[in-house]
């Protein structure tokens, strides 16, 4: 059943500009409505979570994982030979699934009715696009382009690579320098390392992760050190130096703290910024931030009232999940029956793919104290069974925020084997609001990690 009557005006009722996961799902809603939707992509269809991000990246996790799996396996019996790693198997078959994705998405836009443009796509003006040699009008335009990693801007900075450079790498290095913190600096701290390559990390704060819980950034930063990995804290860097022939290795790394890491390739894992350069915003008189970002209001209207920005192009809470909801409430609002339709972005749960993992919904300790909350700590840290046997010397750490006054669990905070997994399902009863009795009264699943969160039974660090 569709709810929206097309007019003549325009070629389109709706054209989205990318067809990341956030633009697919807005023009696939939307033309589910009875509007006519076109979009235009200029590289491959699924944007950067399934070509460039999240998938390839998971990929590439569970591949470092095997690595420490083989080593593992002792501890149980099994006789495993000499192991070696083979990164062009492992490019390939990566390519194979991420062409399968591609054509899933698009069939998506051909099953809804959704005009497919291979191209870029840059305003003429509010109502009009130019991609390639073709001009298209649209009565609403919605602009979904993500983000880019950011390049170093020091002397030498030709020589680093970037995230997007990672998934198509020729030659495998034997030793790498990460520059970065966050959570894309970890994870592939964690795929080098796990794949056998050496891994330093140059991070210019004083601990990995901001924004993530303390007790999390402390344990993770001091497991990854103790499986062999070097993590350099409060440096810049200040210059890449290319060696000549009779050096062990390609590169030296030098910070402003003094650092000189020598390595075979360097990696700039230093944020992320809004794809707006070729949109030619200024034409349709779309403002942006003074980060960069498309500015727009709760409703995702940009400054041009015809025109809207979901996604990582806004520059928000930068999550796939997130911008899939964001398209699929905008479409639901401009074209479908019901409008008034919200995103709700309180208690949006995360995964860090590092090794331990980390899974993470609701508030951090620093958080909560900053609101003022009169709160509990229930915390646990212990050696997962599986390393009982593998003697892996990996912990487990569980945290739970629980808010005094209403008993609610506010905080959940995990890192550990399967934290991710464990997380999701803890992460709806926390949308639903459970209470730490309610986490009391569950029986817990023996033997399993995940039933330390509902046997915390006394709260092991007082609330200051």
């Amino acid at each position: 059943m569709t709810y929206y009557t097309s007019t003549d005006k325009y070629d389109f009722d709706l054209f989205v500009i990318g067809a990341g996961s956030g633009g697919v799902r807005a023009s696939r809603i939307a033309s589910s409505h009875g509007a006519r939707v076109g979009i235009a992509e200029c590289s491959d269809l699924g944007g950067t979570c399934v070509n460039l991000g999240c998938v390839p990246k998971k990929l590439f996790a569970y591949g470092a994982d095997f690595g420490f799996g083989f080593s593992d396996a002792k501890g149980y019996g099994w006789d495993v030979p000499e192991i070696s790693f083979d990164w062009p198997t492992l490019l390939q078959n990566k390519d194979k699934e991420i062409n399968r994705l591609n054509r899933i998405y698009e069939g998506i836009l051909k099953k809804n009715n959704v005009e497919l443009f291979c191209g870029t796509a840059e305003f003429v003006d509010n109502h009009t696009l130019k991609i390639g040699d073709k001009t298209v009008t649209a009565d609403k335009i919605l602009i979904a382009t993500g983000g880019t990693p950011n390049k170093l801007a020091i002397h030498g900075a030709e020589h680093s690579l970037v995230s997007d450079d990672m998934f198509h790498l020729e030659e495998w290095p034997g030793k790498v320098a990460i520059i970065g913190g966050g959570y894309i600096a970890v994870e592939f701290a964690h795929i080098f390392h796990g794949m056998g390559c050496e891994v330093d990390i140059l991070h210019k704060g004083s601990m990995i992760l901001r924004g993530f819980d303390e007790d999390l950034r402390i344990k993770l930063c001091k497991a990854m050190r103790d499986e062999g990995i070097n993590i350099h804290l409060d440096g810049c860097p200040s210059k890449i130096v290319k060696h000549g022939d009779g050096f062990d290795h390609n590169y030296c790394l030098h910070s402003d703290a003094g650092h000189k890491i020598e390595c075979d390739m360097i990696l700039a894992a230093i944020g992320r910024s809004p794809n707006t350069e070729c949109l030619q915003l200024e034409k349709a008189g779309v403002e942006l931030t003074k980060s960069g970002s498309i500015k727009i209001n709760d409703d995702y209207q940009t400054s041009e009232g015809n025109i809207y920005a979901i996604g990582d192009v806004t520059d928000r809470i930068n999550l796939t999940p997130v911008a899939i909801a964001q398209g699929h409430v905008l479409a639901d609002n401009l074209f479908g029956p019901q409008t008034g339709r919200e995103v709700d972005y309180e208690n949006i749960p995360t995964a860090v793919f590092s090794h331990p993992p980390i899974g993470t919904v609701g508030m951090t300790e620093c958080q909560a104290k900053e609101k003022g909350i009169d709160f509990d700590i229930y915390n646990t840290e212990f050696t997962p069974l599986i390393h009982q046997l593998s003697c892996r010397a990996e912990k487990t750490f569980m945290k739970l925020i629980v808010e005094k006054k209403t008993d609610k669990v506010i905080g959940l905070h995990i890192l550990g084997r399967d934290a991710p997994e464990m997380l999701q399902g803890f992460a709806v009863a926390i949308k639903a609001g459970a209470t730490k009795s309610d986490f009391d009264r569950t029986i817990p699943i023996h033997p399993t990690s995940a039933e330390e969160l509902v046997t915390m039974r006394t709260p092991k660090v007082p609330a200051d």
